[in-house]
C-alpha cells in the first residue's frame, strides 16, 4: 500500500480569467471548486495512476467515510492508494464528498478548525497563475493525538508513505521527525524549512523540496547548478537517502551521496501549474511501489507533472497519458 498522509489539506477555488487587472474588478471567465492542497494532490494522483488500468511495468502503461478498496497495482494488492488527512467545518465536508465520489480510499481525522480555503488565479492573456493561500488554523492537541495514531495505524501497512505540506500553527517542528522514526516502509517527506531539517536523522527514503525551499531550508541564496548539488549533497549528508528537486518546467535534479542526475520534463502547454510537485512525489511512491529503482521512479513522477500542468483541476491524471511520456523519458535516459 501507499499512503499520502498530511495535516493541511485545502478547499480550492480556480478562478479562470482572460486576463488579471489588479485593483479593477475581474470578470471570470469560469470558476471550479475542488479538493487539494498538498496531502489531497497526492492521494488524488496515487488514485488516478493506481486505480486505472495498470501502468506497464518499465513505463508502459461511497460513503463521506470514503473506506474504498478496490484499486489494485501491479503486486495485486488491494486498497494499493490512500490518503489520510485531518479535515473539518464546511469545507472538510465538501472534501469528503468529493473524495468519497470519487472513489478515493482515505481516512478523515475530524477537526474543531475548518480546513482553510485557497484560491487559484488564472491570467490567460499572460499566462500567469496567482495563489491566494490561506495558512491552515491551529490544531488541538487531542486532534494531533487521534492524527498520529491513525496515522501509525495505516503507515504498519504501507510499503511507502509520503508526508506532505506544511504543519499548522501549534504543532511542533519535530512531528515529521517523530512519525518517520516509527514508520516501517520507505518514506517521500515534501516539506521544508525546520520540520525537513529535523526529519533528516531519521533518514528519510526521498525529500522533495523544490529550489525555492531548499534555499529557504538551509537559509542560503542558491543561483547556479553548482550551489544547487552542493546544497542537495548537504542534505545527503544529512541523512537523506535521496533528495529530489524541481524547479517549475527546468530539469529535475536527482542526488545520493554518490550519485547525481538530471531528469528533462517533456514539454506540455500549461493550464494550470498547481500540484503538479505532488504529482512527482506520488509518481515516485508508485515507482517505489512497484519496484522501479529511484531515477526511474523519478521519470515516472515528472511524467505525471507534465499531464497535471495540462489539466484545470489538480492531480486529476490520465495514467495512460502518464505512462506514455514516461515511456519516453526512459527511451532517452
Amino acid at each position: 500500500m501507499i499512503l499520502a498522509a498530511g495535516l493541511t489539506p485545502a478547499w480550492q477555488q480556480i478562478v479562470v480569467l482572460d486576463e488579471f487587472s489588479t485593483g479593477e474588478v475581474n470578470r471570470a471567465r469560469e470558476v471550479r471548486w475542488c479538493a487539494s492542497g498538498k496531502v489531497l494532490n497526492v492521494g488524488l494522483a496515487l488514485h488516478s495512476l493506481s486505480c486505472a488500468p495498470p501502468l506497464r511495468k518499465g513505463g508502459q502503461g461511497g460513503s463521506l467515510d470514503g473506506e474504498i478498496e478496490n484499486c489494485k497495482l501491479e503486486m495485486g494488492e488491494s486498497g494499493a492508494a490512500r490518503t489520510l488527512a485531518l479535515v473539518g467545518g464546511h469545507s472538510g465536508e465538501a472534501i469528503r464528498r468529493e473524495f468519497a465520489g470519487l472513489g478515493v480510499s482515505s481516512r478523515w481525522v475530524i477537526s474543531q478548525t475548518a480546513t482553510r480555503v485557497c484560491t487559484t488565479i488564472l491570467d490567460r492573456k499572460a499566462g500567469q497563475t496567482t495563489e491566494l493561500v490561506e495558512n491552515a488554523g491551529a490544531i488541538s492537541p487531542d486532534e494531533l493525538d487521534a492524527f498520529r495514531d491513525a496515522y501509525f495505524e495505516e503507515a504498519a501497512r504501507a510499503d511507502v508513505v509520503v508526508l506532505t505540506g506544511s504543519l499548522p500553527g501549534g504543532v511542533p517542528p519535530t512531528f515529521y521527525r517523530d512519525l518517520i522514526e516509527k514508520t516501517p516502509g520507505r518514506v517521500i517527506l515534501d516539506t521544508q524549512g525546520e520540520p525537513l531539517l529535523a526529519a533528516l536523522e531519521c533518514r528519510p527514503f526521498v525529500v522533495k523540496p523544490n529550489r525555492e525551499e531548499l534555499a529557504r531550508s538551509l537559509n542560503r541564496c542558491i543561483e547556479s547548478d553548482a550551489e544547487l548539488h552542493r546544497a542537495m549533497h548537504e542534505l545527503c549528508r544529512r541523512g537523506a537517502g535521496w533528495v529530489v528537486v524541481t524547479q517549475g518546467q527546468e530539469r529535475v535534479w536527482i542526488s545520493s551521496e554518490r550519485q547525481l542526475l538530471p531528469v528533462v520534463p517533456p514539454l506540455a502547454d500549461v493550464v494550470n501549474p498547481i500540484g503538479s510537485g505532488d504529482c512527482l512525489a506520488a509518481g515516485i511512491a508508485v515507482g517505489l511501489a512497484r519496484g522501479d529503482d529511484l531515477p526511474d521512479a523519478v521519470r515516472l513522477g515528472v511524467a505525471a507533472a507534465a499531464e497535471n500542468v495540462a489539466r484545470l483541476l489538480p492531480a486529476r491524471l490520465d495514467p495512460e497519458r502518464v505512462a506514455a511520456r514516461a515511456d519516453v523519458l526512459r527511451a532517452g535516459r
